[in-house]
């Protein structure tokens, strides 16, 4: 930050030219509360593909609803013994958007197989014994459906 010493020392030695040392202390506070010129860029991407563990339920308040459920993938591994193991991850999802929200309550069904892009997301929520249990869940941005076999 510049001292107001020398800030006050530049709008006099600057004269009328800029509008006076008012009108320079105020630009120079101006630009001090302005977004910074360069951004450091972060990604949070998520890409899932796998099947829906239960049909979506409806969360939230009636001002904030959501749309919640969970999905599951798998790795396989083969151990050198041959033998071949496969672990299953479950994930929450949780759609907020108004239009992917009432779309995935009305036509995602357990079992369906989907490709959901989001970001991870992790909150904290109170239990209903009173106590604070983290959460981690991934914000669905968007969601393709693959077609069920009837």
């Amino acid at each position: 930050m510049f001292s107001s010493k020398l800030i006050l020392s530049v709008a006099l030695q600057s004269g009328n030219k800029s509008g006076g040392p008012l009108n320079i202390l105020k630009r120079l506070a101006s630009t001090t509360q302005q977004e910074p010129a360069r951004l450091e860029k972060t990604i949070n991407t998520v890409t899932l593909l796998g099947r829906v563990g239960a049909d979506p339920q409806r969360k939230g308040s009636d001002d904030h609803p959501i749309a919640v459920f969970s999905l599951a993938t798998h790795t396989n591994y083969r151990y050198e013994s041959g033998e071949f193991l496969q672990r299953t991850e479950w994930h929450r999802i949780v759609c907020f958007k108004p239009g992917l929200r009432e779309t995935v309550l009305n036509f995602l069904k357990k079992g369906q197989r989907v490709h959901v892009t989001g970001k991870i997301t992790y909150g904290e929520m109170k239990g209903d014994d009173g106590n604070t249990k983290t959460t981690t869940a991934i914000a669905a941005d968007d969601i393709i459906f693959f077609q069920t076999q009837q």
